[in-house]
């Protein structure tokens, strides 16, 4: 029997420690929630549970990125949509100002609410902003924007490329009617003297003096004739041959429901001027293609720095001058090739007009970071183009005038400004839809992530309380095997007694 170890005590001690550690790391476990409380508690746990945290805070305010997004492109989105009231209105207002009915003042007044509404455009885009930022009225700096081209209601085709466009229609000959700026135009029957005249006539109509059969009616000025083997007045019979005979310089010859007319020079040529001395509707193909030229270069200008110049125009491979003159001559029941006097079939005359342009601010541009990573995915990019009058081709519109063809050629800009907005609202609208989906994502990935940062870094409150009771029942086991291993050297005092 030993008094200086006490191996029992110390075993109880050593084993009550122990147990007293364990129940402590339990009592802070279930106090703070946490499995791990420091990185002795599980090392590696702890290094994979801190990557899920930065994971799960950077996806939450990736998650808030994105519907702030949202909310920036909800804010663009509804001031586009009033610009679009606006535009729908001045169309109105344009198509009101195009009709005939509307005398100068009425139109005026019209003009005095078209300006009202392009003023506003241009407020709204200016100040249109988001958390300080300026949505509609575009970034720091400018650019040239090129302006549509208009065929200004012509009939033809209009195709159109970067900074050029082409309007195309078939090569106008004799007896072809075309309607310009609203007034019908009729290219008149020319020639070297009036015979030439009268055969160019009877070939504009489908026929010739060989070829009208007896029986067969031409009009002439309204009158009818009835062609015959001879002429006899009473009877308004003629011969093909004698036709001439009741015609003259201004003529008009109908036949088989087709219609030709005569220029009134009185040498049978075309009119100096292009245009007939007598009838302002009927001209020379050249004088057509100058009215044409004109008209589309008034469309085209609209809503540009700078009237644009003249286009240019082929016939074939033919340059045209259009700046006055009968310089291009039109065929009869045909066209001309690039040498001027052959007949080809189908021939088309081009006008290329050069587009006009306007300065404007450039795209505001900024980017969504909608990820929890550096990765340059994770950015999605909101592209908003300057929204204000001068962007949309509508600065200085002008329907005021006395014949209403302005405001014809102001409905197509307008048009071209609604379409614009319509792309940009759309844009705009396919974003918000990306970005709702972004967020929907965001947030499972968060979800998922947290569940399984929550199965390392938490406690489980029931398996953890098992083991707190059990540590707590060894405790008091140890204190009380302690005292009992304490008292066993108590003997020895019956031996020094």
């Amino acid at each position: 029997m030993v008094v200086q170890h006490n191996m029992q005590a110390a075993n109880a001690s050593r084993m009550l420690g122990m147990t007293t550690n364990a129940q402590g790391k339990s009592t802070e476990k279930l106090s703070s929630g946490f499995r791990i409380n420091r990185a002795a508690d599980d090392a590696a746990g702890l290094s994979i549970s801190e990557k899920m945290r930065k994971q799960i805070r950077g996806l939450d305010q990736a998650s808030t990125n994105a519907s702030d997004g949202i909310s920036a492109v909800q804010t663009a989105e509804g001031a586009l949509t009033e610009v679009h009231s606006m535009l729908q209105r001045m169309n109105e207002l344009a198509v009101q100002a195009a009709n005939g009915t509307n005398s100068e003042s009425d139109r005026a007044s019209i003009q005095d609410e078209i300006l009202q509404l392009t003023t506003e455009i241009d407020r709204v885009a200016e100040t249109t902003k988001f958390n300080e930022t300026y949505l509609l009225k575009g970034d720091y700096g400018t650019k040239d924007t090129v302006i549509a081209a208009h065929d200004a209601g012509l009939d033809g085709t209009l195709t159109q490329n970067t900074t050029k466009a082409t309007f195309t229609i078939n090569a106008l000959v004799m007896g072809d009617t075309y309607t310009i700026g609203g007034t019908k135009y009729t290219i008149g029957v020319s020639g070297d003297d009036l015979d030439a005249q009268l055969a160019n006539a009877l070939r504009v109509l489908g026929t010739s003096a060989d070829d009208l059969n007896t029986g067969e009616v031409v009009k002439i000025d309204g009158k009818s004739f009835t062609i015959g083997e001879e002429t006899n007045v009473k009877t308004s019979t003629v011969s093909a041959a004698a036709l001439g005979r009741f015609a003259s310089n201004g003529s008009t010859l109908e036949y088989n429901g087709k219609v030709a007319k005569l220029f009134s020079e009185s040498t049978g040529g075309e009119p100096a001027d292009g245009v007939d001395k007598k009838d302002a509707t009927l001209i020379t193909a050249a004088k057509a293609y100058q009215l044409m030229a004109n008209e589309l270069r008034a469309a085209s200008s609209i809503g540009t720095d700078q009237i644009i110049g003249l286009p240019d125009a082929k016939y074939g491979d033919t340059t045209i001058t259009i700046t006055g003159g009968a310089t291009a001559a039109s065929t009869v029941n045909g066209k001309f090739d690039s040498a001027g006097d052959n007949y080809v079939d189908d021939n088309k005359v081009s006008f290329i007009i050069t587009k006009g342009t306007a300065k404007v601010q450039k795209d505001l541009t900024f980017n969504l970071h909608v990820g929890s990573d550096a990765d340059m995915t994770n950015k999605i990019g909101v592209t908003i183009e300057s929204m204000t009058a001068t962007a949309l081709g509508i600065k200085g519109l002008n329907v005021g005038d006395t014949t209403g063809k302005a405001a014809t050629y102001a409905i197509d800009a307008i048009a071209d400004a609604l379409a614009k907005v319509s792309a940009q609202r759309s844009g705009l609208g396919a974003i918000q839809n990306r970005l709702e989906h972004s967020i929907a994502n965001l947030d499972n990935v968060v979800e998922n992530t947290e569940a399984a940062e929550s199965r390392i870094r938490d406690t489980d409150m029931a398996d953890e309380m098992v083991t707190y009771s059990k540590n707590n029942i060894l405790a008091q086991a140890g204190q009380s095997m302690l005292a009992q291993a304490n008292q066993a050297t108590q003997g020895v005092l019956s031996l020094l007694g």
